[in-house]
């Protein structure tokens, strides 16, 4: 929608959703008071604003706020949610239940989490119906079969019979907005619904989204911390900080000429598809993996035994200080390769080898001693750290195993912590006492505690806010530079790998069908879905202050 036509809405029509003066309340002992405060947001039909921020901004809170579904402890303290004119505050409980679906509809953004595991597709969607009263139990079979094949799902007579967990992460996600949309709501509120997505199902989703709200006319509030779904879906944009909007205008003003310094250091701080110049590296061969093959059978309920080829001869070298990064899509085998390096996932066959190593052969007793020699950052690092034991004791618990003393472990703690960013007193703090980088930060520590020779970081950004992934990605350069580290990093975020991979492999169905430099896969892919790839990253052509500065410095030079 072009800036003319998005004045002429604003002119002839009212807001379906008008939010005025919103405060919403945080419990005592939190951060801050307020976790949003005197907050105003209009939004149009047939209109997306994309509502942006970093985690803790207030964004997911407000769309809850407006949804009535406020977590215990937070309250709405003051201001007004209108929608279509009917203050929602005032409503019952009761009231409130028949707005939910039939006039605002919630994607969230983990899709697993928001279906049922034990109802099938078709009952979970007719459920909605049912709850508000909507016809029969034939045309409500009828409409959920439509609403399957409207969100471009295939096989619908199949996936009406499916459990959730017979779906793939995009399938999930579509069926989500199929229920969102069953009652043909005025609003759509779309919470992170990509973060996780592959580039391919991004595409995808986000495409569905905009021609649905073009069928339906319908308003979309889309929340988001990435400025490249921002450039392809957004109208208008509101900038969020601390629980207030510090900017707000056209996708174009905002993307354009951003008025505030946070805007623009979010923009400076999102990863581009220009790469930066190319290193040189040493020839020693730090990782050497050859032919690597993983299959596995998996038994599917009243079918035969399905064989998957999730790694399919694999090979490829890493020099030291070098970064290989691993892209593709979502069961592409990426994460399986970098397990089977690191031996979480024993290889039915090929060789790995270390330095000059070869540890595909050791047996578990012989291996434990090298493990130290190839460590990895998980992509979640709250799940990857014990809850239960301080960050200082899970740093030091691989250096206690091989030998050092406590209270050597424990002052290397103090070191690697400071090598991070963060403070020594850190050593003693709680993984729930931290911020998510801040938690990345330490599993980066863990993994550098025992001086590896090969970092494995699996997805290990990809949770993170832009500000907060160019952080530790800086951090991963930094440490890399010092210790020599050789990176196998595995991602499916085009972009970070552009900006932190010298060499990039391409993975489709446990098949690596390319592997470049970073510089040449990026301008002459030769490989067609290498070309789907790169086609599909959501604001691909957006280059931040910071990129062109330095375009402009190499082209000069």
């Amino acid at each position: 929608m072009t800036s003319a036509s998005m004045r002429t809405v604003q002119a002839s029509t009212a807001p379906v959703l008008e939010i005025e003066g919103l405060s919403i309340e945080l419990p005592a002992g939190a951060d801050r008071s307020h976790a949003a405060k005197n907050l105003d947001i209009r939004i149009y039909p047939g209109q997306t604003t994309c509502i942006v921020g970093e985690s803790g901004s207030g964004k997911s809170l407000a769309a809850l706020a407006t949804m009535r579904l406020l977590p215990e402890g937070v309250r709405m303290s003051g201001g007004a949610i209108r929608l279509n004119g009917q203050n929602l505050a005032a409503l019952t409980e009761a009231q409130m239940r028949g707005v939910r679906g039939r006039d605002i509809g919630m994607i969230f953004q983990e899709p697993l989490t928001a279906l049922n595991p034990v109802m099938r597709i078709g009952d979970q969607i007719r459920e909605v119906l049912e709850v508000h009263g909507q016809g029969s139990r034939a045309s409500r079979t009828a409409k959920a079969m439509e609403l399957i094949t409207e969100v471009g799902l295939p096989e619908p007579a199949r996936i009406i019979r499916a459990f959730p967990h017979e779906l793939s992460g995009g399938q999930r996600q579509r069926v989500v907005i199929a229920m969102a949309l069953a009652l043909e709501p005025r609003l759509l509120i779309a919470d992170e619904p990509t973060t996780a997505l592959d580039v391919t199902t991004q595409a995808q989703i986000l495409k569905l989204i905009a021609d649905l709200r073009e069928r339906h006319h319908m308003a979309v509030m889309f929340i988001t911390h990435d400025f490249g779904v921002v450039r392809e879906i957004a109208d208008r944009v509101i900038v969020m900080r601390h629980g207030e909007r510090v900017e707000e205008g056209s996708a174009r003003e905002v993307l354009g000429n951003p008025q505030h310094a946070y805007t623009r250091q979010l923009l400076d701080a999102v990863p581009t598809m220009v790469p930066p110049p190319a290193r040189r590296l040493p020839e020693e061969e730090a990782l050497v993996v050859s032919n690597l093959n993983k299959t596995y059978g998996q038994r599917q309920m009243f079918a035969a035994k399905r064989t998957v080829h999730a790694v399919s001869d694999v090979s490829f070298a890493i020099r030291r200080g070098e970064t290989l990064g691993l892209v593709g899509e979502s069961g592409s085998g990426k994460s399986t390769v970098g397990r089977c390096v690191i031996r979480l996932i024993e290889p039915d066959t090929g060789t790995i080898r270390v330095g000059d190593l070869q540890i595909d052969n050791l047996s578990l007793r012989e291996l434990r001693p090298q493990r130290r020699r190839v460590q990895m950052v998980f992509q979640d690092p709250f799940g990857s750290l014990d809850q239960r034991r301080t960050v200082g004791a899970s740093i030091s618990e691989g250096m206690i195993a091989n030998g050092a003393s406590t209270a050597q472990a424990r002052a290397r703690s103090i070191e690697l912590l400071e090598l991070v960013g963060l403070q020594p007193a850190a050593v003693d703090r709680y993984p729930h006492e931290f911020s998510g980088g801040q938690r990345q930060r330490v599993g980066i520590a863990r993994a550098l505690a025992l001086n590896p020779d090969v970092l494995i970081a699996d997805e290990a950004v990809s949770a993170l806010d832009v500000s907060v992934q160019y952080q530790v990605l800086q951090l991963l350069r930094e440490v890399q530079a010092r210790m020599g580290l050789a990176i196998l990093f595995v991602t499916h975020d085009l972009r970070v790998a552009a900006q932190m991979c010298d060499r990039i492999a391409v993975m489709q169905k446990g098949k690596l069908v390319e592997l470049q430099d970073t510089r040449d896969l990026l301008s002459s892919p030769r490989h067609a879905y290498t070309k789907a790839l790169l086609a599909s990253v959501p604001g691909h052509d957006m280059m931040p202050l910071r990129e062109a500065a330095r375009v402009v410095a190499e082209e000069a030079a």
